[in-house]
């Protein structure tokens, strides 16, 4: 499980960290600190959707 929790960690991490550095740039946050916590809160929100997603398709 761990080759497609990295997987699917990759492709969950992308998306998630690129649409809060999306949202934080919409909201007018241009600072350094501001992004680094977007993409920071992105790239912690995948491990569990990662995770979730990597053993549904382990049990199917």
């Amino acid at each position: 499980m761990s080759r497609l929790f990295s997987l699917v960690y990759s492709l969950a991490a992308t998306v998630l960290a690129g649409s809060a550095l999306v949202a934080v740039l919409v909201a007018g946050w241009v600072s350094a600190p501001a992004i680094v916590a977007a993409l920071a809160t992105g790239a912690a929100l995948a491990a569990p959707v990662a995770y979730a997603v990597a053993r549904h398709l382990e049990q199917q």
